[in-house]
């Protein structure tokens, strides 16, 4: 036998074994064991490295870890917030809240989300003015910055941001930033050297390692009292500047109230586990008494791969099951999960008004056909889908009932429920939600609504682009 036959039999092998893995021990969905088989069997020279790259399941091992986390009594918090809503003796302050009392249970029980009120909350929609007030908001700090993108580019907006963070640093202010490595791996160190000679920090999430697993998440907390979260990086194509994408339309949230000490704990535990040397302590400082700020009552929601349930997904399920009117849904990427799709299916045909809202041009060409074959299946179950043409729809945003709402990082795909850290806020406010069901219905003026005739005849080509990408979507 010569050597290139031999290399051949071990490679299938090789991929025979990394097929019974998968089947056996990964205890993955089904539509991401078939992707995965398909790729070994179809590239056995590739599949079985691309595999070793990216297949892996990340170890449930306790990943964020923070010693000091006792002394602001989450814990005891959650447990009390647990049991008094179990015993009916919760006294929430609103008929918003008490409604969705089994979805604040759920979070609490799944992903310990401390349930908060008296915030205030308000919505961006577009990044120049989202970034407007963020920098303000910089400039008038007077203890601590701490920031999380996932997407930093060295751009013109990137370096309006570090140098707003490079002033405070020289005016004593504690500032620390965090990105993940891939998500802004175009970045040089030469582009945070003023910052860190004027005694900024700065970290980098997985660096080399875990290229599959990725922090997704956009975090800003400012003096312990101001907190960001939302679907905005820092980049000029998110104020519109790439002639590509033209507008970019997403949802962002400033915030206010204990709900930014659930932001803060969120950084804290992200920053410990990316740094080891500079690691956070429990500084009061870090967590001052809030002042009744608003309305809003809120949980933060985390989810990523190092843990068994999928927080955000579940939240999404449970909102779209409780729905009595109707539900609206934002996002970029639309690759449900059969759960996510069979609970859209079942609101529309129980009568409830289902809306989703997609893209109508693609920044990553596979996702963008495989969200095109999910949404046309939902067209037959009633389900109305609006393709947004003004520019390109970042938004990761689900509304019902003008009574809860959920805005944060986390997009309709496997990769943001399954792969990737992200983070959400769930808001429990009549008003909040319908500002938001409004952004929705003034977006529909700049979308196009996808008919079933529409989607029925559409190319050949187009069909087949769609089955294939749908096909491979589970580990795109």
């Amino acid at each position: 036998m010569d050597y290139f036959s031999l290399i051949l039999s071990v490679l299938f092998f090789v991929n025979i074994f990394f097929g019974i893995v998968i089947i056996f021990f990964e205890r993955r969905n089904s539509g991401a064991t078939w992707a995965w088989l398909m790729v070994l069997v179809f590239l056995p020279i590739v599949g079985f490295v691309l595999y070793l790259i990216f297949g892996k399941n990340l170890s449930r091992k306790k990943m964020f870890k923070w010693v000091g986390k006792e002394k602001i009594g989450i814990k005891e918090q959650i447990t009390d917030q647990i049991e008094s809503i179990k015993q009916g003796t919760f006294p929430f302050q609103h008929d918003d809240c008490s409604t969705r009392k089994e979805q604040i249970y759920m979070h609490l029980v799944d992903d310990g989300a401390l349930f908060t009120e008296d915030n205030e909350v308000k919505i961006f929609t577009d990044g120049r003015e989202k970034f407007d007030a963020l920098l303000h908001d910089i400039e008038q700090a007077t203890n601590h910055v701490h920031i999380q993108y996932y997407i930093i580019r060295e751009d013109g907006l990137g370096r309006r941001l570090v140098e707003a963070l490079t002033n405070k640093a020289k005016q004593g202010v504690e500032t620390k930033l965090l990105y993940d490595y891939m998500g802004s791996r175009k970045i040089t160190s030469s582009f945070f050297k003023a910052y860190r000679e004027a005694g900024g920090r700065t970290e980098a999430f997985f660096p080399y390692l875990h290229l599959n697993y990725r922090n997704h998440r956009k975090l800003v907390i400012i003096d312990g009292a101001i907190g960001y979260v939302g679907g905005f990086n820092v980049g000029d194509e998110y104020l519109g500047l790439d002639p590509k994408f033209g507008y970019w339309r997403d949802t962002h949230l400033r915030t206010e109230g204990k709900i930014v000490h659930a932001l803060q704990t969120r950084f804290i535990l992200d920053w410990n586990q990316a740094s080891r040397r500079n690691k956070l302590t429990y500084q009061p400082r870090f967590f001052p008494d809030p002042q009744p700020a608003g309305n809003v009552s809120a949980q933060i929601v985390s989810s990523g791969p190092d843990t068994e349930q999928q927080q955000i997904k579940n939240g999404y399920v449970k909102m779209i099951f409780s729905a009595k009117q109707y539900v609206y849904l934002q996002t970029p990427y639309f690759i449900p999960d059969d759960t996510l799709l069979d609970a859209l299916k079942i609101a529309a045909l129980s009568g409830v008004d289902t809306r989703i809202m997609i893209p109508n041009k693609p920044d990553h060409p596979f996702v963008y056909w495989a969200t095109l074959s999910n949404a046309g299946e939902l067209l037959k179950a009633g389900v109305k889908v609006y393709l947004y043409e003004k520019g390109f729809i970042h938004a990761k945003m689900v509304v019902a009932d003008d009574a809860i709402a959920s805005v944060g990082t986390a997009n309709i795909d496997p990769r943001s429920f399954r792969l990737n850290f992200e983070v959400n806020a769930f808001l429990y406010d009549g008003e909040t939600a319908s500002a938001l069901r409004k952004t929705f219905e003034d977006d529909m003026l700049d979308s196009k609504e996808l008919t079933v005739e529409d989607y029925e005849n559409r190319s050949m080509f187009t069909k087949f682009k769609e089955s294939v990408s749908r096909l491979l979507s589970p580990i795109l």
